[in-house]
């Protein structure tokens, strides 16, 4: 799988080149105009995604034109009203074909067509350029699927998934809401998001991952937080203190990323260890991000485990004394891969070699679990709020996933588990549990139990 950037190309790019020699037909690859009249229209309904980079939706060349830049001012966003334009994108993405690649990572979706006096995200034209894309791969490279890349409202990323679109997406809900638990101790939200948003149509699945390259960006729906009493615009504001260590009694050690100070928006950013408490030296970390990809593993799609975070690598400040870097905090997490903690994975005496351990164990087990291949996924409620239930069904067996993101000990009584025959079998201990017995979820724990229903 590639990374497929087909919003934007750098300035320095052979067609941005042309476009700013003069080149007629390179200019129009881009959205440049001569003066702010037209940027100033379109940014009254635009929103500024890397503020700290620049202000608004555009930036000035040198000889007094504005080009469209939805991200950094070095990246600019393509004209896909020329057709041109998807002619040349089509033929970039059948060349990867060519090389073999399989799956194409379609940067930024959401951001594809602009249209005066909207957003210009999520707008029907990018399902149709998406679409059309596909039809192309269908005649020519019919073994090529796309990944959607689309950290936007809840709704609006599950529409860019269908066989027709993209047949894999991250799932940034999920794994946003698992960090929001830890901070919390309550699994409500993420409950609410795998019985009501997980569902994928047929031939498609989620990706899902503890962290990526990228910043953690509170991508709840307000309208999902509002039914648990939760203002949407506060909660973002103390999850944003307390995952940036600037929340009293918080274990985590992250880094602000493109704070806004017109809006008190800002995204996170750090490695899984340092943001769960590893860094911080807090005992429940190793066990934090155990948990947290225990979910990601027992969901269903197809897990993504990120560099260094299996060896419990921490944040790497180094970034801030690097001039090239300093300006963009996730560096902060996308640190070089880290040899003294791979050397140090097969030593249960350190974090790294606990933590490995750990998740190598999960990886075996989850292999020889066809429970949890596929998407479906059915939840599990019980009387307790910090801990997050459900079952991965393969035929006439179940998994049954019980997670505790709390501090405290949670004991599922016999009662709640009376659905199912008294006998179960721990997954990941290899061992057999009564259910007459109920299950002690010690803090931060989890079971996989294969049970079977009555």
């Amino acid at each position: 799988m590639l990374d497929f950037i087909f919003n934007h190309t750098s300035n320095q790019h052979e067609w941005a080149q042309k476009a700013l020699a003069g080149d007629p037909e390179f200019e129009d690859f881009y959205l440049v105009f001569p003066d702010r009249a037209m940027p100033d229209a379109y940014e009254r309904t635009t929103r500024e995604i890397f503020p700290d980079d620049h202000l608004g939706s555009f930036v000035p060349l040198d000889d007094g034109r504005w080009v469209w830049a939805t991200f950094y001012r070095y990246q600019w966003d393509l004209n896909y009203a020329n057709p041109a334009v998807f002619r040349a994108m089509a033929g970039e993405m059948l060349f990867l074909a060519n090389q073999g690649v399989e799956v194409l990572r379609m940067d930024a979706v959401a951001f594809i067509w602009k249209q005066l006096g909207t957003s210009c995200e999520s707008l029907p034209e990018a399902h149709l350029l998406l679409q059309a894309f596909n039809a192309v791969l269908a005649m020519a490279a019919p073994g090529m699927v796309f990944k959607s890349e689309a950290i936007v409202h809840p709704d609006e990323v599950i529409s860019y998934v269908s066989p027709e679109e993209c047949r894999l997406s991250y799932n940034p809900l999920q794994m946003a809401l698992t960090w929001e638990a830890f901070a919390t101790r309550d699994a409500r939200l993420v409950q609410q998001a795998l019985e009501r948003r997980h569902a994928l149509p047929a031939g498609t699945a989620w990706v899902n991952y503890v962290r990526s390259h990228d910043d953690i960006g509170w991508t709840f729906a307000d309208e999902d937080a509002a039914e648990f009493g939760i203002d949407g615009y506060s909660h973002r504001q103390f999850l944003n203190r307390f995952y940036t260590g600037a929340h009293e009694g918080t274990f985590s050690r992250g880094v602000p990323f493109q704070e806004n100070p017109a809006t008190g928006d800002a995204r996170v950013t750090g490695t899984t260890a340092s943001l769960a408490g590893i860094e911080a030296g807090d005992e429940a970390g190793e066990d934090r991000v155990v948990l947290a990809h225990a979910i990601a593993f027992s969901t269903g799609g197809v897990p993504l485990l990120y560099l260094g975070d299996e060896v419990a690598q921490l944040n790497d400040y180094s970034y801030a004394d690097d001039p090239d870097r300093r300006g963009d905090s996730r560096w902060v997490h996308r640190g070089n891969r880290p040899r003294d903690q791979y050397a140090r994975r097969n030593d249960l005496a350190t974090p790294a070699g606990r933590v490995f351990h750990r998740l190598t164990k999960l990886i075996s087990v989850r292999q020889s679990t066809p429970e949890f291949a596929g998407n479906a996924l059915t939840g599990f409620r019980t009387p307790h709020h910090s801990v997050v239930g459900y079952q991965r069904i393969a035929g006439d067996t179940v998994v049954l996933v019980l997670a505790n993101v709390s501090d405290a000990e949670v004991q599922i009584d016999p009662l709640t588990l009376s659905g199912f025959a008294r006998a179960a079998r721990d997954l990941v201990l290899g061992a057999d549990v009564d259910l007459d017995e109920g299950i002690v979820l010690r803090p931060h724990g989890f079971v996989w139990l294969r049970v079977a229903p009555i």
